[in-house]
């Protein structure tokens, strides 16, 4: 800093050259000066753009001079130690997650089933009651401890690696009540699974060491046990950008959880879990059902892949009160405007909508209390339906089974199989809806899939289950627990699957047509159809189901129930997110933006600057009345004419590893200075950005899209066309050849290699000098 009142102000710390650009002037203009700032745009939601850009100002390139030629191999193995600890830290999440469920479960089921056989109204209030306390616990721990632990997370994380920062979504407490609360929803019974969770857990996990894609891989690897399509996932479904080395921790990283996990059902199989037992992990092994189909049976799975598409196509929503700034959502969102409009078919997501939004406007602001007697209550309804409605259907005789297929009719209470003894009055009953309903989602879908199994369920319980399941699903979708979409999804779509495989049994009567053949297609119908996924969600199914001969089949039903969804609007993850405020950047600009260019898109914008040596007290000025990230730096040039010299960010961070924790911090009002301290002068030229991404006004709107979403960046100085070619680069100029007995690089273009004589590559001979002896005037 320096001392007030001393007009004659050095330059400061010498930078690496700078790509100097005129800026209009606001002056000449008659206008006032304000800021360009991102996140105004957000007022829908508590959110942030990130800074994925690398900062090489002064003091990045001081720290990286510092390091020794070590350095390099040090950092590559840390990564790789990194991933391997959030495998292990996913892993271990896992593991826990479900010890503490199938046992919660398993309790909850014995109990009842004991006291069932004196009394139905006691056994019905201690499941009941077992129910609301689990429940309780959840939503108490979500909405006094961790308020971002509420929901899958998913929308957010997709969010997180697009460049968008929710705040709280990534900080510790989030993942504690993201574990503990997901035992006490999913162990309380509520329509909802622990699976999008854990892919939130995975990344809570990860983001502690500043690997969040890995996490994101680690969650669907632990959740459903399919490494391969843990990979898929964080590729096709959440990640924005994406590299080659970044493919091999990820895989690495999904890798160690399979392992971990494995290790960890050996270790159960040994009865040393309690009531954890073959439904513990997910997989549902079909590889002893049907192995063959006709092409007369393609018709009917077809017919599968469109219901899925039909009952999740989600509709048009928009929630998002965008302010009008310089920014890519002008060029595709209405400013100030909410809009909803309706697609046929899209029940659940409409019936969501309208939920989900009354809880936002009127429920959820009355406050804690509220959304905790909220979901106590849908909590006693799901107890209530799932007890009752088994009683109204009577009990079936068990069926013929083989001596060897390891299926006993009925099963003994308390333990996960099919054939469910509820209140039947003979031994070698069961009650086929109470095998569905009693039973934790990952034993009842199971039992859905299971082969050889034939008139197990009678198509009047499918339905009835089918049509309580799917309101259930929509009522609790919304409530303040943490809560993932992938398991009811499985649900709801193999019990329509399975109806349709007992019409084709019936209709084509042939021995080799396996009913839960069809509840695994529905299955990935539903899914397909509201995620949008095809390869990942392709490749989780074989392998949560061991059989890869239904590859072909999966494909059919998934490239179907898209190709519907599709047609009607975006994927269930993206409308979430744009549901929670969450500004999304698609993978492709709108068709609108090729006819704009990047002024287009600044139209009434006006922007604040900071000169590069200002007065303390004028920066926290600056600071207090604007809550944007970033400033342009401008200075004088030797005629006296205004230039930018770079970007100044209001927050700092120089870490390798770790981006800033998703956490609003340290705000500028709590800072406090002296009147002395006000009254001094800082350089900024040693803390900016002196080569941000600029693009020229004209350039179409489409192309600043692609730079901006592809480079993962958070500001774009938009400039007139230049004036001049300072040079030109090719693709010869950027193959670079290290010597090792140098220590020197060299391009490859022998136009430029004799520049090079004598100098390092970005060397450091000019960092001493003042910033504006560089300074060239074209």
């Amino acid at each position: 800093m320096l001392s007030g009142g001393d007009e004659d102000v050095p330059d400061g710390i010498g930078m690496a050259r700078l790509q100097w650009t005129r800026l209009p002037t606001a002056e000449a203009d008659g206008a006032s000066t304000s800021a360009p700032a991102d996140d105004e745009l957000f007022s829908g939601a508590a959110v942030e753009s990130l800074d994925y850009e690398v900062i090489e100002n002064y003091a990045y390139r001081e720290e990286q001079a510092k390091r020794s030629k070590f350095w390099v191999p040090y950092y590559i193995m840390l990564k790789w130690l990194f991933s391997l600890l959030i495998g292990v830290g996913t892993g271990l999440a896992a593991i826990f997650i479900n010890l503490a469920v199938e046992n919660f479960s398993g309790w909850k089921y014995a109990a009842t089933f004991a006291i069932i056989k004196h009394s139905y109204f006691v056994g019905y209030f201690v499941y009941t009651l077992f129910n609301l306390a689990l429940v309780f616990s959840s939503v108490y721990i979500v909405t006094n401890f961790a308020p971002a632990a509420a929901g899958s997370g998913i929308p957010e994380i997709k969010g997180y690696l697009n460049g968008v920062d929710t705040h709280g979504i990534l900080l510790f407490r989030t993942l504690v009540g993201k574990i503990f609360g997901s035992i006490g929803s999913v162990g309380g019974g509520l329509a909802l699974g622990k699976e999008g969770p854990l892919v939130h857990t995975g990344a809570c996990i990860a983001s502690l060491l500043g690997q969040v894609t890995c996490g994101c891989a680690a969650g669907v690897a632990a959740a459903f046990r399919a490494p391969v399509g843990g990979v898929l996932f964080a590729l096709e479904e959440v990640t924005s950008w994406w590299r080659s080395h970044l493919m091999w921790r990820v895989f690495f990283t999904s890798a160690v959880v399979a392992v971990v996990v494995r290790s960890a059902m050996n270790w159960c199989n040994s009865g040393k879990c309690g009531h954890f037992g073959a439904g513990g992990f997910i997989i549902w092994d079909i590889s002893g059902g049907q192995e063959d189909y006709s092409y007369q049976e393609l018709l009917p799975m077809a017919i599968i892949g469109v219901i899925g598409g039909l009952l999740e196509t989600p509709i048009e929503s928009s929630f998002l009160a965008y302010g009008k700034q310089c920014s890519l959502s002008d060029a595709h969102t209405n400013p100030e405007k909410v809009s909803i409009g309706f697609t046929p078919g899209a029940l659940f997501n409409q019936l969501t909508l309208y939920i989900t939004k009354w809880r936002r406007t009127y429920l959820h602001k009355k406050g804690r209390r509220v959304k905790i007697i909220e979901a106590c209550l849908i909590s006693l309804l799901t107890s209530t339906i799932s007890f009752v409605l088994p009683l109204l259907r009577k009990c079936s005789s068990c069926p013929e089974v083989e001596a060897n297929s390891g299926i006993e009719c009925p099963r003994p209470p308390g333990t996960d199989g099919n054939f469910v003894n509820f209140y039947c009055s003979r031994d070698k009953e069961y009650n086929d809806l109470a095998t569905i309903f009693f039973n934790t989602q990952d034993d009842a879908i199971r039992n859905l899939f299971s082969a050889k199994t034939f008139h197990e369920y009678s198509a009047k319980s499918l339905i009835t289950f089918l049509v309580m399941f799917y309101s259930l699903a929509v009522v609790t979708f919304g409530t303040a627990v943490p809560a993932g979409q992938f398991v009811p999804g499985i649900m709801i779509g193999s019990t329509y699957g399975r109806l349709v495989g007992m019409f084709v049994v019936k209709f084509y009567k042939k021995l080799n047509i396996e009913e839960g053949t069809y509840a695994l297609l529905g299955a990935a119908s539903f899914l397909g159809g509201s995620m949008r996924m095809t390869v990942s969600l392709c490749v989780i199914m074989v392998e949560i189901t061991n059989n890869l001969k239904l590859l072909p089949l999966i494909m059919l039903v998934l490239l179907v129930s898209k190709a519907v969804g599709d047609f009607f609007n975006e994927g269930l993850y993206e409308e979430q997110a744009r549901l929670r405020g969450i500004p999304l950047l698609d993978s492709r600009p709108k068709q609108i933006m090729r006819n704009m260019n990047a002024k287009d898109a600044c139209k009434n914008q006006k922007v604040v600057c900071l000169p590069r040596v200002s007065r303390v007290v004028d920066i926290v000025s600056v600071l207090q009345t604007n809550k944007h990230n970033g400033f342009p730096v401008v200075d004088r040039g030797q005629n006296g004419e205004s230039l930018v010299i770079g970007l100044i960010l209001r927050r700092h961070n120089f870490s390798d590893f770790v981006k800033p924790a998703s956490s609003k911090g340290k705000s500028i009002d709590d800072i406090h200075l002296t009147e002395d301290e006000l009254g001094l002068y800082l350089d900024l030229a040693p803390f900016l950005n002196p080569s941000p991404y600029i693009v020229p006004e004209d350039m179409s709107l489409a192309k600043v899209y692609n730079l901006f979403r592809q480079l993962g960046l958070r500001h774009i100085f938009v400039v007139p066309r230049p004036s001049r070619v300072v040079g030109l680069i090719t693709r010869k100029d950027l193959l670079l050849e290290e010597d090792s007995n140098t220590v020197t690089t060299e391009l490859q273009s022998t136009s430029v290699r004799g520049l090079l004589n004598g100098k390092m590559l970005g060397g450091n001979a000019h960092l001493g000098r003042p910033l504006l002896d560089n300074l060239v005037i074209g």
